[in-house]
């Protein structure tokens, strides 16, 4: 029996959606959405609506029947803490991202266009493996400050399915192997994948720098920076997840152009890029301490894992730890398609989503 499935992921200007047939994917397609239309929508769940109609059309448009559907999956959103896998789409969670979400994100709208779809062919709807997976241990939670936890927040897609497809190709059980993945991209994360758990991850603004994120930075510095500045809490989140990194020090988010600068002769932007590249060498070294050096395999994956220089200056830091292995690319549509197909084809089981308030904390008494 063969099954076949719509994958939907949402973007800030962009819907993309493919269809798959098992593993192989048949057909995808990116639905641009202009700045200029988005002005009419004043919330991000007005979009819901128009981007569900531009899906139909779109798919109508190239004869695909919806009624050979098995299945739709869409890109998980930003929900409270969730296990790694499957999650059945149901209206504790629609109503979660619609109205508690734990922040605003195009990707809150994956579940409430999968189950559009789904509903209408009385089919399941799911999401795989969101931004919030965390499975963390306690003992690495624990930070200096006791209103302060640390917890699970990631390219968790891209990172596990990666994980899985190391395994897969290897003959090996997931659920037997230490595996540290980090993803290269816009942001970087990586995440200690142990005995089928993720239980440790340094999510993009604990760790290393990237093209837009300013990663860890020193904490007294960044006090002074926050009370001599005068800007709020959105324009300063702005210059860490959005401008900072490579943008900051050198003017580009696009590792291409940095390379051909070096190899122009400007040390300036070798220094930054070789820092990047260490930065990622020691998250990675520093997860393999959790699980005292026991590591099987170190996975690059990611768009900046196409680059082979950085990738090689990463592998010549960390090879001491495990063998490493490049899957290049962020496989975002592939991943949620081969995790509906897990749960249809009774390798995994689809959990049931409980919704959960989601509570903030101030560490300082306001009376």
């Amino acid at each position: 029996m063969s099954y076949q499935i719509l994958a939907i992921n949402p973007g800030s200007t962009s819907t993309k959606i493919a269809f798959f047939e098992d593993e192989t994917e048949i057909w995808s397609r990116s639905i641009s959405h202009s700045t200029e239309e988005l002005l009419h929508y004043p919330t991000l769940f007005d979009q819901l609506v128009m981007r569900y109609e531009k899906i139909i059309d779109t798919i109508t448009y190239h004869d695909i029947p919806l009624t050979s559907l098995s299945a739709v999956v869409g890109r998980g959103g930003m929900l409270p803490p969730v296990h790694s896998g499957a999650y059945l789409v149901n209206k504790a969670m629609l109503d979660q991202l619609e109205f508690d979400p734990v922040g605003e994100h195009a990707s809150n709208l994956g579940a409430p266009l999968a189950y559009r779809v789904a509903e209408q062919l009385s089919i399941p709807a799911y999401i795989y493996d969101p931004v919030t997976v965390d499975e963390m241990i306690d003992v690495v939670r624990i930070t200096g400050w006791k209103v302060i936890n640390r917890f699970g927040k990631g390219h968790n897609l891209n990172m596990r399915a990666a994980a899985l497809r190391y395994a897969r190709e290897n003959g090996l059980d997931y659920h037997e192997q230490n595996l540290i993945v980090a993803h290269l991209g816009g942001g970087i994360t990586s995440s200690l994948h142990s005995k089928g758990r993720i239980i440790d991850m340094i999510s993009d603004d604990e760790g290393a720098f990237s093209p837009e994120r300013a990663g860890l930075l020193p904490g007294q510095q960044l006090l002074k920076v926050f009370s001599q500045c005068g800007l709020g809490e959105k324009e300063l989140s702005r210059m860490m997840r959005r401008t900072g990194g490579m943008m900051d020090h050198l003017g580009t988010t696009d590792l291409r152009e940095v390379e051909k600068r070096i190899a122009s002769g400007d040390e300036h932007a070798r220094l930054i890029y070789e820092a990047m590249a260490l930065n990622v060498a020691k998250d990675i070294a520093r997860l393999a301490a959790v699980v005292c050096g026991e590591v099987d395999a170190i996975i690059l994956t990611g768009g900046i894992a196409y680059s082979k220089k950085f990738t090689a200056l990463v592998t010549e830091r960390v090879k001491w730890i495990a063998p490493v292995k490049i899957f290049a690319g962020e496989n975002e549509m592939e991943s949620l398609a081969h995790g509906a197909l897990r749960v249809l084809t009774g390798e995994e089981e689809a959990h049931e989503y409980v919704a959960r308030p989601v509570v903030t904390a101030c560490p300082v008494d306001k009376e």
